[in-house]
Parts: C-alpha cells; sequence; structure tokens
C-alpha cells in the first residue's frame, strides 16, 4: 500500500512539473481557505456513483477519496486531465476524486477522443470554474484551458444559433438535436451571459473573443424565442429537444418523445424572466409561457413512493415504485409531458409507446425517471414580480 501511494505521489509530481507548480490551498485577505462550489457538478458526480456505465473510461473505486472544495488547483487539475484535445469534456464523472496512477494514465490515453457534450452539466460548468481558478491563482494553464473550453462552446452552435447535445455531431441518434434537456441549453446560455456582462472572473477575455461570445449569446437567445411551441393556435413552451433543422419539437431517447416539457422549459422561462430591458418577443414569449403554466395544472393529485420488492434491472436494483394519489389537499402539479395536439399529459416506456397513465409505464421507468414535476411553480412564484417591472400594462 505504501509503495502505491509513493508511486502515486510520484506520478503527480512529475504531472505538476508539466504543467505547473505545485501550490498550497488558496486563502484570502484574512488567512483563511477559500473555494468554489462543487454545486455545477453534482448531476455528472451522481451519474458516476449511481449508474454503472461500461462505457466510462474510469469507474469509481470503493471509498475513493475526494478533495475538499478548497483545495482548488488539485480540482483545477483534475479538471485539466478530463478535457480533451479539442476543447471540450466527457460527462459523469466526478471532478473531485482523487484519482489513482492507473486512472490518470487512462484519461491521458483518451486526450483525442472526441465524445465530448453539454449533457448532465458538462463543460460549461468546467469552464466556469477554470475562470475562477485562475482568478485565484493567476496560473496561465487555467486561463488557456478555459479559453480552449469557450472555443469549443463557439464551435458547436449550429448557424440557427442551437447547440447539440454533443459535439463533434454524431450522426444517427438523438444527440445531434438542440437540447434543453438537464439545463444543457441554458447552462451555456449563462456562462455565455457572465462573459458578455464582463462578470470578474471572465475579465481576461480578450475583445474579440468576447464579441464573437457576444455574437453566440445572441443567436442562442433569437434561437430560443423560434423553438417555442405554437400548438392549437396559441405559443406554449418548450420540448427537450428539438429538431436541429426545423426547430420543430422531436423524440430524443424512447422514452422520450416530442412534447410540450414543462420539467425543462421551467428554467428557460427562469432564464428570460432574468434578462434586463427584455424586448417585446421576449415579454410575450415569458407571458406565454406562464398563461400555459397556469392552465396546465393538475389539481388533487400527488406522486407517492411506496416500497416494493427488490427488481433489478439492466441500469439499477430498485426496492420501490411509484403511484399516483387522489388528495384534495395537494399543491398543483405538472406531468413532464403533454400530448401535441390533445394537450394531454403524456407518458412513454422504452418501446417508445405513447401511454397516458404513470401506471402504464413500466417499474423501471416509473421509478427511474420523472413523470411529474413542481418546476413550474417557481416560475409562477416570480412571475407577479416580474410582471409589474416589465409588462404591467399590458397583461391581463
Amino acid at each position: 500500500m505504501r509503495d502505491l501511494y509513493i508511486h502515486r505521489k510520484l506520478f503527480l509530481i512529475l504531472l505538476f512539473v508539466a504543467f505547473g507548480k505545485i501550490l498550497p490551498a488558496q486563502t484570502n485577505d484574512d488567512g483563511k481557505r477559500v473555494s468554489i462550489s462543487m454545486e455545477p457538478f453534482g448531476d455528472s458526480m451522481r451519474h458516476w456513483y449511481g449508474i454503472r456505465d461500461d462505457g466510462n473510461i474510469i469507474q469509481p473505486k470503493q471509498n475513493q477519496p475526494r478533495y475538499k472544495e478548497t483545495d482548488v488547483t488539485n480540482i483545477a487539475d483534475n479538471i485539466l486531465l478530463y478535457q480533451r484535445n479539442n476543447g471540450g469534456w466527457p460527462k459523469n464523472y466526478d471532478m473531485q476524486a482523487i484519482l489513482l496512477p492507473e486512472q490518470v494514465d487512462s484519461l491521458l490515453k483518451t486526450k483525442d477522443q472526441q465524445h465530448t457534450t453539454f449533457d448532465n452539466s458538462t463543460t460549461y460548468p468546467q469552464i466556469e470554474y477554470l475562470a475562477k481558478a485562475f482568478s485565484l491563482t493567476n496560473i496561465e494553464k487555467y486561463k488557456d484551458a478555459c479559453i480552449k473550453g469557450i472555443g469549443f462552446v463557439l464551435a458547436a452552435q449550429y448557424v440557427n444559433g442551437g447547440w447539440p447535445q454533443y459535439f463533434p455531431i454524431e450522426a444517427g441518434n438523438y444527440s445531434r438535436r438542440i437540447t434543453f434537456n438537464d439545463g444543457a441549453y441554458i447552462g451555456i446560455m449563462e456562462m455565455l451571459e457572465k462573459i458578455v456582462d464582463t462578470d470578474p472572473n471572465f475579465s481576461f477575455i480578450g475583445n474579440q473573443l468576447r464579441e464573437k461570445v457576444k455574437v453566440a449569446y445572441e443567436k442562442g437567445l433569437e434561437c430560443i424565442l423560434k423553438m417555442q411551441i405554437v400548438d392549437n393556435g396559441r405559443l406554449t413552451v418548450w420540448c427537450q429537444q428539438h429538431d436541429e433543422i426545423t426547430l420543430l419539437p422531436s423524440w430524443a431517447r424512447a422514452f422520450e418523445p416530442p412534447g410540450i416539457c414543462n420539467g425543462e422549459s421551467a428554467p428557460v422561462v427562469l432564464f428570460l424572466m432574468s434578462l434586463e430591458k427584455p424586448d417585446q418577443k421576449i415579454i410575450e414569449s415569458v407571458q406565454s409561457a406562464v398563461k400555459w403554466f397556469q392552465d396546465s395544472k393538475i389539481y388533487n393529485t400527488r406522486v407517492e413512493t411506496v416500497k416494493a420488492p427488490t427488481e433489478k434491472s439492466k441500469y439499477q436494483t430498485y426496492s420501490t415504485d411509484r403511484v399516483v394519489v387522489v388528495d384534495s389537499l395537494a399543491s398543483p402539479i405538472w406531468t413532464r409531458y403533454y400530448e401535441l395536439g390533445t394537450e394531454k399529459p403524456l407518458f412513454c416506456d422504452r418501446n417508445s409507446k405513447y401511454l397516458y397513465s404513470l401506471a402504464e409505464v413500466s417499474r423501471e421507468r416509473r421509478v427511474g425517471y420523472a413523470w411529474y414535476t413542481y418546476a413550474p411553480k417557481e416560475v409562477l412564484d416570480k412571475y407577479s414580480e416580474w410582471q409589474k417591472k416589465w409588462a404591467s400594462d399590458i397583461y391581463h
């Protein structure tokens, strides 16, 4: 065990000699250690530990040790290890994991792979972390990697302003679609917005690159407005994924049909509501989305998780089930999908068959997917204040 530790230490020393100096934890003026929040990486981290994926480059070890949030340079160096030569990152790893030499070696060998993505909060959180790490440390390699990541984001954008789930484009599957799922599109837009608004952590960005980012951001905003679904003659919200050419709602995974998707649309509306000085198109977009959220509320309903016989699937082992319960005291809830045309609550399964109740969905998908959501509630809670500020004279 001691030999393993010594070998690992020597390897990391060589690695840091190649990429930069070993620095102590960063401290503020009071001598307190500072940290950068790792919350944006939570989705990928949970996937790495919680769902076995044989396609991953490395697998977590039992009781794998992790860096503290105050170990900024160690975490930033991890992020550099995962970054591919095209500037992007693969998904579903823990950036805080203290890697063993063989795990580091496996990552270094995949630098030329191009299976890079925005899915599960990937790439844009790494870019923001590196910007913050450079602001704290002035270590040039973090700035360089950050700029390379921004270049990846700009290269991935479609001419119409949208972004695919994976880039380079992987033809023949849904990953080429413009993706709101898991916050991908809005995560990119919020990161670009910080650069446009000269966030202090991005102060090192030169005017030429900042101008390119501004153009990409404005195109991205225009594309959001173009994709808002018109159903039965009225403007509603968005789908999880939209066709990259027609901008129409499209299939994602086999159980993710084209439809009006409230769960993924709520963050889109919150983003639009956060914009300073929204123009008339944005105001109408928000108003229409809020009207849809109000109209699509489901009353007297809640979803309950119950104990059930243990069942093992390809992905996970389950000891619970989910059932819909009638409850007159329940808060309003929404389904994740509403069917285009009928606007009825919509469910699906891995065979892509349309279903109209949770009970019809296989247990693996009932438990392993969020078919109901409270996400629109945050929009409705914030709308009154937004309305008074931007649209008090025209909303009825």
